[in-house]
């Protein structure tokens, strides 16, 4: 599987933005695909995740309210929907998949650049 992250840019804060997460190789459909993010000197953090087959959604308390995670029907894209921004949400997203929720992340696309200004 190989994964590749976009749709990042500099915003306000208070504005939104959606980040797609696109699949090759292989569709997220017996996957759970997760959301990170990585700030300047901080470690990469967790965002959240869905699973493709149960339906599970999770969420960080950071964003937890402000951020949505959803897909397309066919399994090959998933979004990050990203509203009410704040300084603090800017880092390079990423985003990951695994074949199981109790595995680790196995695969990784490049991150996009999320910039929030106040």
């Amino acid at each position: 599987v190989q994964l590749q992250a976009s749709g990042g840019g500099l915003v306000q804060a208070g504005d939104s933005l959606r980040l797609s997460c696109t699949a090759s190789g292989r569709t997220f459909s017996t996957y759970v695909l997760g959301w990170f993010r990585q700030a300047p000197g901080k470690e990469r953090e967790f965002v959240g995740e869905i699973s493709w087959r149960s339906g599970a959604i999770f969420y960080a308390d950071s964003v937890k309210g402000r951020f949505t995670i959803s897909g397309d029907n066919a399994k090959t894209t998933a979004y990050l929907q990203m509203n009410r921004l704040k300084p603090e949400d800017t880092a390079i997203y990423y985003c990951a998949a695994k074949v199981a929720a109790a595995r680790p992340y196995e695969y990784w696309g490049q991150g996009t650049q999320v910039t929030v200004s106040s």
